[in-house]
């Protein structure tokens, strides 16, 4: 082919780009239908509904990441996603993960009927991983404190009044912690020590069995010491707080009687 032939059929193509054949809007992605969008989101979202019910966390958890990326600004399921993404790391045994959740719900979206109960959950994931008092109590401290915040944000809900509860239990294996510390400079005869244990344990936890306890030895370790006030002082607790105490009279007797 000549080079006039070359010039020729470039003026060919370009006149037939100029005519509409090249035409930029005829190259753009044809766009995307919104109903199929939506459809494909809702199928999602109670993808995970299905597999959170049926107890299959680690599926649900995928679908309830996934819905989150699709969702659009303002979709009233969001916050209701992240408490579900919540709950299936818990069910999965991923407790700080599943608090990150709760949290994304309380704290972004305060005004949801989800936040008081997304508050407990925390609480309850912070109190699963401290499963034991001999294990560092931070975890518990952490529970205590989501519980307590949950008491002053939405005092009136159900959640609190479930708080309340879990808070006595907390409080309980506090007090034990103590005790047992406690016990171990008795068994020491490290007296001193021993009282500034039980004594924080009464004043902290003084509902408690394991308060109780320390209010009977603290009474039975001062007159073991000579310090009588102390040891009435004592007595005194032991009736205000724990007056079913057992052969209180005979550890404490009434004076005149």
């Amino acid at each position: 082919m000549t080079s006039r032939s070359l010039i020729l059929v470039g003026l060919l193509l370009l006149a037939a780009c100029k005519s509409g054949g090249g035409n930029p809007a005829d190259l753009a992605p044809i766009p995307s239908d919104p109903d199929v969008s939506r459809a494909r989101i809702d199928s999602m979202w109670q993808k995970g509904l299905q597999d959170f019910r049926k107890g299959a966390y680690s599926s649900a958890s995928q679908a309830f990441q996934r819905v989150l990326l699709e969702f659009g600004p303002g979709d009233p399921r969001i916050p209701e996603a992240h408490f579900y993404l919540g709950e299936s790391y818990f069910g999965s045994g991923s407790q700080l993960q599943a608090v990150r959740e709760f949290r994304k719900v309380s704290d972004d979206f305060p005004s949801s009927p989800l936040a008081p109960d997304a508050l407990y959950r925390a609480g309850d994931a912070y109190a699963v991983l401290w499963r034991k008092p001999a294990l560092d109590p931070t975890y518990g401290r952490s529970a205590i404190a989501t519980y307590t915040e949950l008491l002053n944000r939405y005092p009136d809900s159900p959640a609190a009044a479930k708080a309340r509860a879990q808070l006595g239990d907390l409080s309980a294996k506090f007090a034990y912690k103590e005790w047992e510390n406690a016990k171990y400079y008795l068994r020491q005869k490290a007296y001193d020590s021993a009282i500034l244990y039980m004594k924080s344990l009464v004043a902290t936890y003084p509902n408690t069995p394991s308060a109780q306890q320390a209010l009977v030895q603290l009474v039975t370790t001062y007159r073991k010491l000579g310090y009588v006030e102390d040891a009435e002082e004592m007595c005194g607790a032991l009736r205000q707080y724990h007056p079913d105490t057992k052969d209180l009279d005979t550890l404490c007797p009434v004076p005149g009687n």
